[in-house]
């Protein structure tokens, strides 16, 4: 009775494992891919695409463009933020101006350290080209029907797509500084996270309305004022290319022409010129691959190597315009620039945005026809900060405002709201400011901190808002749109 009784515990706790057995491998499984995916959001390294070729896209030139002038920015942005108000006067002035000859504004040189602007005149032309290049290939081959229906689809997805992350980074940045109460210099704390919640909102919703007959300032990031250009400006290219989609060739491109006259010498629309600067190259490159450029870009093709050089030699210089104020009195005063000034049209307001439509024009048109230059941006630092720059134009002023402005006062950067509201970082890593200006000693050590954490911020926020944004919308207009059926003839 006893053995009995043991052997019917034995099977019972048999059966008992059995059953419970696949039971604990799924919550394993399950956990384990839980893990998996926060590990795989959070890891600092790069994610490999699985089954993704080596072999680089035609166009890979222009993310490494768009990578490297987004670390443009990033720099342009922190030698402001850090140095006095005398000194930026200088980074924004060219060599010698007052007297004041300092290397980094040396023409050619100082696009490296004052390039910021030049790099947003930049993106806009990459974008209208970007945006362009599947329904330039649709006129080209005269398919009118699948046109319509991609610069739809691309219009309903264009809000989302650079709205979703802006957004939430802009949400997190303000739940985050509120709840943990840290300083950020250019933002007024509310009483309560209610309010702040609202003033939120508000800011977000007007900056988000982009028909708005003023400028809007997102408080919570100033450095976005561009999304609503990259907005207004792919609205110009969806339009453009519909009107033009049944034009001659020639007729497409004189009226392309006749737009970037009509924004950059009647309007002040040099943003919409932009875009529509990186359609008519989009077009003028498909019209080379099929051997099909009007004549008179043909008697130029023995001289197109000397062309594109000087085209990047003079973007090069033009890049470096003094950005300083907006006004041209003070950018003839600015040694080099006497006689340029006066070639500025009336109808642009702010003088560098003039010469800078014409040095990011030329630049993209260069790229593609300089080899080694085309290598440049084709490395994998430039491809993987191509991936990143959306996310890492995100996350790099917040990192400045918070991260930035406690080590900068903490190595002997400080200024008087940084004494005033952070005396308990300044000069508590005093390091000494030798080396010439712009690249003080005390200046660089910061980023031994600020590059790689605002690089792990950009990849976070690339895994998880800046991709999905892409996939998100698809998903919508799939979801929201009738399938289109073959027509089917009659018999």
């Amino acid at each position: 009775m006893p053995s009995d009784v043991s052997e019917m515990e034995s099977r019972g706790e048999k059966h008992q494992n059995a059953s419970s057995a696949p039971l604990s491998a799924m919550i394993s499984m399950l956990a384990s891919l839980r893990i998996n995916k926060i590990w795989r959001l959070l890891s600092p390294w790069p994610r490999s695409q699985a089954g993704q070729s080596d072999k680089l896209r035609p166009t890979a030139y222009l993310d490494g463009l768009r990578g490297f002038a987004a670390f443009l920015v990033y720099w342009h942005h922190h030698q402001l933020w850090a140095h006095v108000p005398m000194q930026t006067l200088f980074f924004e002035s060219s060599f010698c101006f007052n007297g004041h000859c300092y290397f980094i504004a040396l023409p050619f040189i100082r696009v490296f350290f004052h390039g910021g602007h030049f790099a947003v005149a930049t993106f806009f032309v990459i974008s209208g080209y970007v945006l362009s290049m599947k329904p330039m290939s649709l006129i080209h081959a005269g398919d009118h029907a699948k046109l319509a229906d991609n610069v739809g689809s691309a219009l309903f997805r264009r809000w989302l797509r650079l709205y979703i992350p802006l957004i939430t980074t802009t949400f997190i940045f303000m739940a985050f500084t509120y709840i943990f109460n840290i300083w950020v210099s250019p933002l007024r704390r509310e009483s309560t996270f209610a309010a702040e919640v609202w003033k939120w909102y508000c800011d977000v919703k007007n900056f988000t309305f982009i028909f708005h007959t003023r400028v809007e300032i997102l408080s919570y990031n100033f450095h976005l004022w561009s999304i609503p250009v990259e907005m207004k400006g792919s609205i110009v290219v969806y339009t453009a290319l519909l009107a033009f989609a049944r034009c001659r060739r020639n007729a497409r491109l004189w009226l392309q022409v006749g737009l970037m006259f009509y924004f950059m010498y009647i309007v002040d629309g040099w943003y919409c010129a932009l875009f529509v600067a990186g359609m008519f190259i989009n077009d003028l490159e498909l019209l080379a691959s099929k051997n099909d450029l009007p004549a008179f870009f043909e008697r130029l093709r023995p001289y197109k190597m000397i062309i594109f050089y000087h085209f990047f030699c003079m973007a090069m210089f033009l890049g470096g315009v003094p950005a300083h104020s907006a006004d041209v009195k003070e950018l003839r005063g600015n040694p080099g620039w006497y006689y340029l000034s006066f070639l500025k049209s009336q109808s642009i307001y702010d003088a560098k945005w003039f010469f800078l439509f014409f040095a990011a024009f030329m630049l993209v048109a260069a790229i593609p026809h300089i080899g080694w230059l085309k290598r440049f941006f084709e490395t994998r630092f430039c491809q993987y900060m191509g991936r990143i720059s959306f996310a890492f134009y995100l996350v790099h002023g917040p990192v400045i405002w918070t991260v930035g402005d406690r080590l900068y006062a903490a190595v002997g950067w400080w200024e008087e709201t940084r004494v005033k509201n952070l005396p308990q970082w300044v000069n508590i890593w005093e390091l000494p400011s030798t080396g010439p200006m712009g690249m003080e000693l005390n200046f660089l050590a910061p980023h031994i901190i600020l590059l790689p954490l605002t690089l792990y911020l950009a990849e976070l926020v690339t895994r998880a808002f800046d991709e999905p944004s892409v996939r998100f919308p698809q998903w919508l207009y799939k979801s929201a749109t009738i399938p289109v059926r073959p027509t089917k003839l009659p018999e």
